[in-house]
């Protein structure tokens, strides 16, 4: 919807909203030991996000979670916080986190 709209700064953060869901959503699957210290300090932590989408991606041999991760935390970055990222470059991100997005309903679903 933002992408369409032309709004570079809301799509990159839509995007990261919706990867950091899927790592959280893994981690829970695969109960990382992030997930344990998230609910220890009542909140994920954009370094616990990052080590979660590591570990699942290690255990699986499954690199897209991680490569899907670096994207977005790129995006909340760049095109969020720094507003530096046109809406075309945003758009070159799009397909790995739809990507990720959908490994990550097929893993939860088996």
């Amino acid at each position: 919807m933002y992408v369409e709209r032309g709004d570079p700064v809301q799509s990159s953060e839509k995007m990261y909203k919706v990867a950091g869901e899927c790592v959280k959503a893994l981690a829970v699957k695969f109960n990382t030991p992030e997930v344990h210290e998230a609910r220890r300090e009542g909140r994920w932590w954009a370094k616990l996000l990052s080590r979660a989408a590591k570990t699942p991606s290690l255990k699986l041999e499954e690199p897209l979670i991680n490569i899907g991760w670096s994207v977005a935390y790129d995006l909340h970055v760049w095109g969020f916080h720094e507003a530096v990222l046109g809406i075309e470059h945003v758009k070159l991100s799009l397909p790995h986190i739809e990507r990720l997005l959908e490994r990550t309903r097929e893993l939860l679903s088996s």
